[in-house]
């Protein structure tokens, strides 16, 4: 912390989570930035007449980096643009033709091919950002090509935040990569321009698609090819949900993502390539300039990715350092690189692989000699796996309360995994880097081709059976954002008592342990205190519950009643509620909850006369005239589930508006919830 830059790189952060949460004007933000800058060159000044080095000089550069943090994400950030589609009027009220160029292939889902796109003009008025193109899957239309200009007829569609309670926020997710909407169409609707964008992202998708089709026409296995292509290109859009789930049980799901893993060894590999190379000063230089396009040129070939951008940064400079022979710290090196790289891209900052890997790499270098002091076996493949061990472990421990917070499982056999894979995945990344350079020439030698094939299939063999170890996997954790930070506390107060124990800090780990309980008897006396009834957005089923403290009783019809333990809605709102299951039973026609008489009407559109409801629950499409029931009944408000025709729900929609009851469509405005 006394290295200068932690503390500016401390305060840009800063000043970027705060652009990102308030939302200021942004000229409110320049104005600040621009007092900041007087204040910085003032103390400066000041500072430099006197021959000291004053607090107030400290205190403007720390306030100067906070300002530049915010002016960056505000700049970076799509939204403030006057081009951005989205301030274009009626942008979603009616169709547009709308020109694109074609970025990012993503993973295709059951019905459309799936892209990143770039706007140019919304209606022969030039526009700008990012948008979800969604084409139509169709034999007839091929997959387009990175760069490719295209002129689409078609809606475009805000995204829509999450239906039910808890559930990942998809369009939160696509803010956060700068994707405010999404375009539906099919090849009838799309015309194709004859010019392409050749740039950087076009060259490295075209080498990518040679170098597979030609492993292709190799005859490599097409599952070992798919994970071979995320492994080395960081490619993981055709890889099975199977062997993804496979990897994610095992705790190895991030050998499937280019990291600073891969990008290790690169170095390395190409470093040994260089060794004939005297070490003169014209040969240094040379030897830098090679590996340092060499990382660059693997980064883009493996997509620009956050994690692969943070490695290729971090491992850059590690190189200078080794060309100017010092001793680098690489705290410091870690440092520059997420100012550098925030600097360019702050969004990566929110990105989930960029925060697991740089918390499990600080941990790796703050955490692994101690505990690689345990020990120190004298046999050198002992001491080699008893490495792989004390890294593997401080990994875990490091990035374990943010990969409980974002993915609620815990894969308890990752250490076995490690142990395995990473002597195994050395000699697959040799192979595969080998195998794809001769493959980008156009060819593919058939004995190290079926080497690297093999290779995949034993590696996939074994993850499938460390994976199958049900009992091992920890799933659906209930955690939020207070057992987050309550529990990095205790670990990181645990490991500075554990390297100089002290009284002092021996307190703090005291005070650490308080809050994390404090923390759990918070959020237990919370969750004991509510009560609420929530009526689903599902497409297929009717789903109710009512949750008193942490015990839900679950009504819904008998099919569902069957497979409730598989329902993935359900389990995730228990999940999020830190409740259990306590009962099931049948949907019925009334229901009863906190002095309201709630009226449930299904497809047999039966109900006893005398009923007058508080809530008129609408569900499967009943043929009822609302006109006619509101003649004797007058609910306080009427809800229409997912599980309703949409044109009764506009019917019905229209209908309340008459008779100004508030209408509810649990299809277009998600779940509601009565507490």
């Amino acid at each position: 912390m006394q290295f200068p830059l932690a503390r500016i790189t401390i305060g840009f952060v800063i000043g970027i989570l705060l652009a990102y949460y308030l939302q200021p004007y942004p000229e409110i933000v320049f104005i600040l930035l621009s007092i900041a800058i007087l204040g910085f060159v003032v103390a400066y000044l000041f500072s430099i007449r006197n021959s000291v080095n004053t607090i107030y000089f400290g205190i403007t550069t720390y306030i100067l980096a906070l300002g530049i943090g915010a002016t960056t994400q505000i700049i970076h950030t799509n939204l403030y643009q006057k081009t951005n589609y989205i301030h274009t009027k009626n942008i979603f009220e009616k169709p547009h033709l709308v020109s694109v160029i074609i970025r990012e292939k993503l993973k295709s889902s059951s019905f459309n091919d799936r892209y990143i796109a770039l706007i140019n003009q919304v209606d022969q008025t030039n526009s700008s950002g990012r948008i979800l193109l969604n084409v139509q899957k169709d034999s007839l239309t091929p997959p387009f090509k990175i760069g490719s200009h295209l002129l689409i007829d078609g809606s475009l569609y805000k995204n829509k935040p999450a239906k039910n309670p808890n559930q990942f926020d998809y369009t939160k997710y696509l803010q956060g990569i700068q994707i405010y909407a999404q375009i539906y169409a099919d090849g009838s609707n799309i015309k194709i321009g004859s010019i392409i964008d050749k740039d950087a992202w076009y060259y490295s998708s075209i080498l990518r698609t040679k170098i597979l089709n030609n492993l292709e026409k190799s005859k490599f296995n097409k599952d070992e090819l798919n994970v071979a292509a995320a492994l080395i290109l960081g490619q993981q859009q055709d890889i099975s949900p199977e062997i993804i789930r496979d990897y994610q049980y095992a705790g190895a799901v991030h050998i499937l993502s280019v990291s600073g893993l891969h990008i290790g060894f690169i170095l390395l590999f190409v470093t040994f390539i260089l060794k004939p190379i005297p070490n003169n000063r014209h040969g240094s230089l040379f030897k830098l300039i090679i590996i340092l396009v060499s990382l660059a040129a693997f980064g883009i070939i493996a997509g620009l990715a956050p994690s692969v951008v943070r490695s290729v940064v971090m491992f850059s400079f590690v190189a200078i350092g080794m060309y100017l022979r010092r001793s680098t710290n690489i705290f410091h090196t870690l440092l520059v690189s997420i100012l550098l790289i925030l600097l360019f891209q702050p969004s990566f900052l929110f990105d989930v692989g960029f925060q697991l890997s740089y918390i499990a790499l600080f941990f790796i270098l703050w955490l692994q000699p101690l505990l690689a002091q345990l020990w120190k076996p004298k046999n050198k493949i002992v001491n080699y796996f008893w490495e792989i061990l004390t890294v593997s472990f401080a990994a875990q421990i490091g990035a374990f309360p943010l990969s409980i917070y974002y993915f609620h499982q815990f894969p308890g056999l990752f250490f076995v995994t490690n142990l395995v894979v990473i002597p195994f995945l050395s000699i697959i990344m040799a192979l595969g880097v080998l195998v794809m350079v001769l493959a980008a020439f156009d060819y593919v030698p058939f004995y190290l081709a079926k080497a690297l094939e093999w290779s995949i299939y034993i590696l996939d063999k074994i993850i499938n059976s460390i994976a199958s170890v049900e009992q091992f996997i920890i799933q659906d954790i209930p955690f939020n954002w207070y057992f987050l930070m309550s529990l990095n506390l205790l670990i990181i107060t645990t490991i500075i008592w554990f390297k100089k124990p002290s009284f002092g800090k021996l307190t703090f780990v005291l005070i650490s342990i308080i809050i994390l309980q404090l923390t759990y008897f918070e959020t237990h006396w919370n969750i004991q205190n509510q009560k609420e009834l929530v009526i689903f957005s599902a497409k297929k089923n009717t789903l109710i519950t009512e949750r008193i403290g942490e015990n839900v009783t679950l009504f819904a019809n008998d099919s569902l009643l069957k497979t409730v333990s598989k329902n993935r809605t359900i389990k995730t709102y228990l999940m999020g509620n830190f409740s259990h299951l306590r009962t099931t039973k049948k949907l019925r026609n009334t229901l009863f909850f906190n002095g309201n008489k709630i009226l449930v009407l299904d497809s047999l559109s039966l109900y006893p006369n005398n009923s007058n409801p508080d809530i008129l629950v609408l569900t499967q499409s009943p043929r009822i005239n609302l006109e006619r029931l509101f003649e004797n009944k007058k609910p306080k408000i009427v809800i229409a589930d997912a599980t309703n025709f949409r044109t009764y729900i506009k019917l019905w929609k229209a209908t309340c508006i008459k008779e100004k009851i508030p209408f509810h469509a649990t299809a277009e405005k998600g779940f509601y919830k009565l507490d």
